[in-house]
């Protein structure tokens, strides 16, 4: 079993081809075993290291998230307008599309986490949290550069999040009507009547 554990692979590479099957084949076709065979590695090893499923899908939407937090922190940090930086962040908030491979993911970790332990839910918060903290401070800059109307930045993040919460689950649900485009559509609406400064 020693040799066995030397010889497995990173942890990246096991999460990367967790979420490639859940891209290829949908959340509920990624079983431990099935990934094991994936990257070489029976179950027993990938519950060694990742103790249970559960376990193992915070780890993947962690590091994906990480990729993400990555993109998000050059989108937002590149120059220009805070509204375009903003409508770059809501194009990545949103899902991609029905089974949106990050989005099946969060849906899952967010159901199981009814029953998660406090350290669990921990992790879901300062995963949550890294969004908010980047919105909260990107609308402040544009409150202050007479870009955004003067609103409490915290609080217009929180209800803009719960917004894109809902239309995301929408979109990655597939529910009928409710597509990427009218979603960016709704958002770009919404944000024009209660963000954008009317001299902008």
């Amino acid at each position: 079993m020693a040799g066995a554990r030397r010889n497995a692979p990173p942890r990246e590479e096991v999460l990367a081809a967790a979420m490639g099957m859940i891209a290829a084949r949908g959340l509920e076709k990624l079983t431990m075993a099935g990934l094991g065979r994936e990257v070489g590695m029976s179950s027993g090893h990938l519950l060694y290291y990742f103790h249970s499923k559960d376990e193992l899908l915070l780890q993947a939407l962690e590091w994906s998230e990480g990729r993400l937090g990555a993109e998000r922190g050059r989108l937002l940090t590149r120059p220009g307008a805070a509204r375009e930086r903003l409508a770059a962040y809501v194009d990545l908030y949103v899902p991609d599309g029905h089974r949106d491979p990050h989005w099946t993911l969060w849906l899952e970790v967010w159901n199981r986490s009814q029953n998660a332990d406090d350290a669990a839910r921990e992790r879901q918060a300062a995963i949550e949290g890294a969004w908010h903290r980047d919105l909260v401070a990107l609308i402040a800059e544009g409150v202050s550069r007479g870009e955004f109307r003067p609103v409490d930045a915290d609080r217009f993040a929180t209800r803009l999040r719960a917004l894109l919460d809902g239309f995301s689950i929408h979109v990655a649900i597939g529910l009928r009507g409710t597509d990427r485009g009218r979603v960016l559509a709704h958002v770009r609406e919404f944000l024009g009547e209660t963000l954008l400064a009317v001299d902008v």
